[in-house]
Order: structure tokens, then sequence, then C-alpha cells
């Protein structure tokens, strides 16, 4: 029987192309024919690069030319196979916009760093997903291309604003994916759209060639079917960058080593009731049992600040957007609107070519950060910024392996459902935004079904570098879940019929 190349992991692929029991060009074909046929449905994609079939062939040519040793070196885990990359993050020559109408017909004159890794690992980069406009948005609905479907339920969001790159894994659209995260965009899609999604340390990678929406909470990470695709692919972008001030160096790691596991879980007392779901406050009670009954000590944990993380997050996140969104006037690059003068012109290219979203946002940054408001609100916000990062990281210091919360408060809604109530939506990042204000690492990993059956997420947070701890935690949970549903008919439409989308 033909084998589907589009329904295996990441890491496996990359293994089939390295054993030459397949070459890059057929999985990057299957890819691209998948996307030709569903696509449509879910509107995952902006572009698919033309030149997707001359990286594959190169990398063919590698794996003739390589001995097996040589192959391990060169590819890692990614090599050989298709990875999709969110329409923040630049491609030498490709149209990058954001989403967004005001970067109309920019291409970018170079590769992000994270890129770069990818093509030092022989991966091929295979096109831009959509997103909601600049990052801004839980549902991927806020998008100048339109809104990207749940495969799991087309009638309603893959979650944001990562959603393009979230559905296009759940889908088998894409070998693996990387999205951007300023306040749960990787985590809170990938629940939804029940896929692995990682937020990494902050500086853990670099952030060069990616458009900018909030610069101290902005993170790029992978998306993946699987824990272990997820670290492969984490693993490969990941390096220090000279370009990138806010990256970590190799020294500078040597003052966060390595933990040992406790297997201990810390959950915050109080903070988990808030505006729970039914299925998924059940659902995260059974993942704690379910570790529980794997070994884990479960325990309660009190926190004083984490419950401010989410108006901290809506003061620091807009005035730093604003000042971001600064630079886009039409004079250098993207869209241009003619006026009567030149503030004219500013007025009208803007108004012209951001979306409502966005232009909410500007409005509240520009005012949190105006005289007589500054510090009013952004010097208190930043101060309890700092508490709620000493509080969390004390947590670690008792010798917690992580924090656990569910993903979001819901499984995926409806499209439409919470487009005109933007304050229903913010909420839905409340258990997110805290590892943004803290800087720490948070991964979200498929913990069941809704009674709809809809995927649910659960969030493991740990401290800062310690990736490989949180991800053997994450393997943890995967497996637990993996036991828990294996014989059932849920398991099977989530691990099977959305790669058959």
């Amino acid at each position: 029987m033909t084998v589907d190349l589009t329904t295996l992991g990441l890491v496996e692929a990359s293994e089939g192309v390295k054993n030459r029991q397949f070459s890059s060009r057929e999985l990057t074909q299957a890819y691209i024919e998948k996307i030709r046929k569903t696509d449509k449905k879910l509107n995952a994609y902006l572009e698919v690069f033309d030149d997707a079939l001359d990286q594959a062939d190169l990398v063919d040519q590698a794996v003739r030319n390589s001995s097996r040793i040589d192959l391990e070196r060169k590819f890692g885990a990614v090599g050989g196979v298709p990875i999709a990359l969110k329409d923040n993050i630049l491609v030498r020559g490709k149209y990058t916009a954001a989403a967004s109408r005001i970067l109309d017909g920019y291409k970018a004159t170079y590769d992000a760093f994270v890129v770069d890794r990818l093509r030092e690992k022989y991966a091929i980069v295979l096109g831009h997903t959509n997103c909601d406009e600049f990052a801004m948005g839980s549902s991927t609905e806020h998008s100048a291309h339109g809104p990207t479907k749940n495969p799991h339920d087309t009638s309603c969001v893959p979650g944001g604003s990562s959603g393009g790159s979230a559905a296009a894994v759940a889908a088998g659209l894409c070998g693996g994916a990387l999205g951007t995260d300023t306040g749960g965009s990787i985590r809170q899609p990938a629940a939804f759209c029940g896929v692995v999604g990682l937020k990494p340390t902050y500086g853990a990678v670099s952030r060069n060639g990616i458009i900018a929406m909030a610069s101290s909470l902005d993170q790029v990470g992978p998306l993946a079917s699987r824990v272990r695709d997820t670290k492969a692919l984490y693993e490969a972008i990941t390096a220090h960058d000279s370009r990138d001030a806010t990256c970590f160096t190799v020294d500078a790691k040597k003052m966060y080593p390595a933990q040992g596991q406790t297997r201990r879980i810390a959950v915050p007392k109080g903070f988990v009731n808030e505006g729970l779901h039914t299925d998924v406050r059940e659902n995260f009670e059974r993942t704690l049992a379910l570790l529980k009954k794997d070994g884990y000590t479960i325990e309660q944990i009190d926190l004083a600040y984490i419950d401010k993380a989410l108006a901290v997050y809506y003061v620091v996140m807009p005035a730093e957007a604003s000042t971001n969104l600064a630079r886009y006037d039409g004079v250098r690059f993207g869209l241009h609107e003619d006026g009567k003068d030149l503030l004219a012109d500013y007025i009208h290219t803007r108004t012209e070519g951001f979306g409502d979203e966005v232009l909410r946002r500007i409005l509240l940054g520009t005012f949190v950060l105006s005289s007589g408001y500054y510090d009013a609100y952004y010097r208190k916000a930043m101060a309890v910024r700092y508490k709620i990062t000493e509080e969390l990281r004390s947590v670690f210091a008792q010798g917690f392996d992580a924090i656990a919360t569910p993903t979001a408060p819901t499984p995926a809604y409806k499209i439409g459902e919470k487009a005109k109530d933007p304050l229903a939506m913010y909420l839905g990042d409340i258990f997110t935004v805290p590892a943004n204000i803290a800087g720490l690492p948070s991964i979200s990993v498929p913990a069941g079904f809704s009674q709809q059956g809809l995927p649910i997420g659960i969030q493991l947070t740990s401290d800062i570098l310690q990736e490989d701890l949180l991800c053997t935690v994450a393997a943890d949970t995967e497996k637990v879940w993996d036991d828990e549903l294996v014989d059932t008919e849920q398991y099977r439409t989530h691990m099977h019929s959305c790669k058959s989308f």
C-alpha cells in the first residue's frame, strides 16, 4: 500500500529522506498537491513558493552526494521536510505583508534569521501562511485575505494570530510550521487545532527579520503534530544571532543551567477557574489526574499577581505596537494613498492600509504613552510586569518542573462569534499572556476533546531556557493522552481525519 507522505511526522519524514525511502521532491510535491486540492476550504496559505521543488532538488542532490554520517551532521532532524512560515517572517524575494494591505507589494530583501537556519539544515521553505494582521488577533479573522478555517470544523476559527500555521499543520499541509507568539499566538491556535505549539524563552530564538508587533513580547516558535517534532524544529532555529541584541549568547545560557526533572507540577489556585468552559475544565482536571497516575506530583500554589497579567499585557502590547507601526507611512514601502499634502498622505494611507483591530490597538497604545497617562498606565504596568516575572520564577526555584493551566478558556468558537466583541476575544488570552510577560518558555499540548469533538489543549510553562525539561513534561503529557484515547473514535479522528482533510 502506498504511504501518504503528508501523514508522516516531521522527524519521521526527515529520516525517510535521509534513508532514501523517498526523495525530498516527492515529499514536497505531495504537500503541494494536497494544498492545491484542499486549501481553498481552509485558506491556510497565502502563497506557496514557486521555488519549493527547486529547493527539494538541491536537498536530494545533497543526499546523493553525502554519507549517512554527513547527512546527520548537515540535516539534523528537519532536513528535506517542507516548513510553512507565518506571513510576518521575511523570505528574500517573496511577498511578506503580515496579512496587511499596508504592505501590499512589499518583497523582502533578506531572509529572517530563522529562515537562514532552516536553509542551513536543508529544510524546504514551503510558503507563507495566513495570520491576523500584524499578528493582532486571536482568531485569524483579522486578515486582509479573509479568515482561515479550523480543519476540525470549518465553521470555527483556528485561533490566532498564527492560525494559518496551526491549520496547515493540523490538515497535513506541511511537515511543521513557524509562527510568532506575543501573548499566546502560537499556543492558542495549537490548542484550537489539536497540534503542539511552543513559545520559546524570550531571546532563545532571534527576531531578526520578523515584522515586529510588540518587541519585548514577540517570540518566534514552532508548531508540529507531535512534541518530538516541535522540539526538533525548535532546535533547528535556535542559535545566537549577533544582529538581535535581545538574543541570548552562548555564555549567557550558562547562567541558566539545565534542571533535573522532579516530576512536580504547580497549578495556580483560583486562576484556573477564570471563565472556563465546562469541557475545558473537565479535560484539564482529567489531564492532571492522568499525570498523577503516571507518577507526577500535582500541587496547588498561590500566585498573587498572575491575575493582573492580562491587564498588563493590554497596556504594554498596544504601546509597543503603536510605536512599531509608526514606520508604515506609505513613503518608503507598501501601500501609498495620495492626499493634498504629506500629512494627508499619512492619514489616507494608514486609514486605508490598516484594519479595524490594528487601528484599535494603535489608538490604545498611543493613549497610554501620551502625556499625562504614561505614568498612570504604562509605568505602572511595567512595575507589575516585574512583579509577575519575579513571582513566576520563584515557583521554579521551589523545585517545580512546570506550571500547568488550560491553554485557552474555551475550545474553538464559531467564525464571527466574537468579531464585534473585542473584549471577549482579549479574555481568551488570559492563560497564555503570563509567559510572554515574564519571557518564559511555554508549550501547548493536545489534551482531549470537547463534547463537539473540538481539540482542547493544556499549557505547560517552565523556567528560562528550560525547553528540554519543558518538552520532557510535554511528551509525558502527550503519552498519557495517547494511552487514554488510543482506542477511541475521537483519537482516530484527531490523528487521521484532519490530515486527510
